[in-house]
């Protein structure tokens, strides 16, 4: 029987299955269940045995990064392109020391789009969003800052056994629902977990949709002032989101492929995770600050793809008003013909 394959990421994000990126470094294999471990893993993912001893884990452990004071980002700091600034907020940083070890970058996605290209994308999607809006929205309008960045997120590959209990309306008979259970094997790939302090989860999300894993580069761009976040998330904490968002993933394979018929409720789920592989990916984006009448509003942008964007935009209250106003009377319009039909 062969075992369903998913290529995809956390939530709606999306990578291409031909991924041409290295594997992570195995430096041995648990003596107790046979999982890959990694570099700098202290404890096998899986069952927590305790990894054997490996000198060079131990070298450098200490670091110093730039915290947001802010938000919460860690970002590296170069002194000839960047300021005292968060490029994620703009809130000022000061210097934190992390005792245990940190987590490295093992590739970059290179940015395929331009300051300008980020520019243009921002006036495109302030045109097109709707009546409520300003009508001199775009036009008013100015870039008051643009950063691109690099944010940070783990990518995984891993086999797991799902088991599941819910009850459907599938052979319920005189009842409205019958119990079912089973167990399925599903292989997930390339599955995307953030591990930056800087977008949010939802922004995360959005620029994340149409990311080519295939360009993943060992270095990254060599542009001016570009800001690389750092991996600042302890790896027994990443692995805690990668359980997560595997259990999201599990119940909706389970919801959308192994529970008969058409309508369940009381959906349990349980996974038993083989060989999980991990990789440590910064990826490109855009965030930008505009200006509209004296008011802030910042947007988030792909690196590599002007359609994922994401960002807050102001409403026109008098077209808002207009509106309610032009219901209500329509309303009592319509009461009135009633009225006079009567």
């Amino acid at each position: 029987m062969s075992v369903p394959c998913y290529c995809s990421l956390h939530s709606s994000f999306f990578f291409p299955p031909c991924s041409e990126l290295t594997m992570p470094e195995i430096i041995s294999v648990c003596s107790r269940c046979d999982t890959p471990l990694e570099h700098g893993d202290l404890r096998c993912s899986i069952c927590g045995q305790s990894s054997p001893p490996n000198e060079t884990t131990k070298q450098n452990v200490s670091a110093k990064i730039l915290r947001c004071k802010g938000c919460g980002a860690a970002v590296a700091f170069d002194p000839e392109h960047q300021a005292l600034r968060c490029s994620f907020c703009d809130g000022i940083v000061e210097i934190e020391t992390i005792v245990d070890p940190m987590e490295q970058t093992e590739a970059y996605l290179p940015f395929l789009l331009t300051p300008d290209d980020a520019q243009r994308a921002l006036r495109q999607w302030l045109g097109s969003l709707g009546w409520f809006r300003p009508s001199d929205l775009t036009s008013a309008s100015h870039v008051d800052d643009l950063h691109p960045l690099y944010w940070v997120a783990w990518v995984f590959d891993t086999e797991c056994k799902i088991s599941w209990a819910a009850d459907s309306n599938a052979n319920s008979r005189r009842s409205s629902w019958a119990p079912h259970s089973g167990q399925t094997d599903v292989v997930f790939q390339n599955i995307l977990v953030s591990a930056s302090r800087g977008l949010s989860q939802p922004e995360a999300v959005t620029v994340s949709r149409r990311l080519d894993l295939r360009t993943a580069r060992a270095t990254p761009n060599r542009e001016d002032g570009v800001t690389r976040e750092q991996f600042d998330v302890q790896r027994s904490q990443a692995r805690r989101q990668v359980r997560d968002a595997l259990r999201l993933m599990a119940k909706k394979h389970v919801e959308e492929t192994q529970i008969p018929g058409s309508s369940f409720r009381n959906v349990h789920v349980e996974t038993v995770v083989k060989g999980l592989t991990t990789r440590r990916l910064s990826l490109p984006a855009y965030v930008m600050a505009y200006r509209y009448h004296d008011q802030l509003y910042r947007v988030v942008i792909s690196g590599q793809n002007a359609q994922d964007l994401t960002g807050t935009a102001p409403y026109s209250t008098a077209k808002i008003v207009l509106t309610i106003c032009g219901a209500i009377a329509l309303a009592l319009l319509f009461l009135v013909v009633v009225a006079a039909a009567q």
